[in-house]
């Protein structure tokens, strides 16, 4: 599908990545497929669950990303794909998967996809969604606590060990690799409706 945008969309934890994703789904509906990185969380079978909580999940290699590579190839040569899902609330890969069709426009939305040049190459646009790191740190507690039942220690716990040092050593130095850098994700409503005019353009065909 050479017709086929692929957009990608990163940025730091409780940056707002979700919410601009989901105004998108909001507005173009079923023209708009996302991929969530997060679904490619790597099978820890093998662990208990407390060993798996202990794990780095905001390194690299917490991913099975060449998976997510060959799957983003698919949809592009308009191959359906069984996408897997994670599980947060276990800390495990989900024996659950999604079928995604490809669509004209293509959504992949994590905090690493820009860490991976192999990945990064397939994007036509990559936006990178910058946000304070307080703001940032409080919606991931609010999620965390409230969405996949962790406990208020285990969150704090878990960003000052894992979550910040990563952020610093492999999500901000990302931000280089982008195209546009967009501040507060989908609260920012001039670059919202400057990446909703583009994506129009293109389902629409409009020549720009």
């Amino acid at each position: 599908m050479d017709e086929m945008m692929i957009i990608g969309i990163a940025g730091g934890t409780g940056s707002g990545k979700t919410t601009l994703t989901n105004r998108l789904k909001e507005r173009f509906g079923e023209e708009v497929t996302v991929v969530y990185h997060d679904n490619y969380y790597k099978r820890h079978d093998e662990m208990s669950y407390e060993e798996r909580s202990l794990l780095n999940y905001d390194h690299p290699d917490a991913f099975e990303t060449d998976l997510m590579i060959a799957h983003i190839q698919k949809l592009r040569q308009g191959i359906a794909i069984e996408c897997p899902t994670y599980d947060f609330t276990v800390h495990n890969r989900s024996d659950q998967t999604m079928l995604i069709y490809p669509t004209k426009v293509i959504v992949v939305e994590g905090i690493l996809i820009f860490q991976n040049e192999l990945l990064r190459n397939l994007m036509d646009i990559k936006i990178f969604v910058d946000t304070d790191a307080d703001v940032r740190i409080l919606r991931r507690i609010l999620r965390d606590v409230k969405e996949r039942g962790r406990s208020l220690d285990s969150v704090v716990s878990q960003y000052l060990t894992t979550v910040k040092p990563m952020h610093e050593q492999f999500v901000e130095p990302s931000k280089r690799a982008s195209d546009i850098i967009v501040l507060e994700g989908g609260n920012n409503v001039v670059a919202l409706d400057i990446l909703i005019q583009r994506i129009h353009n293109h389902v629409s065909g409009t020549k720009v």
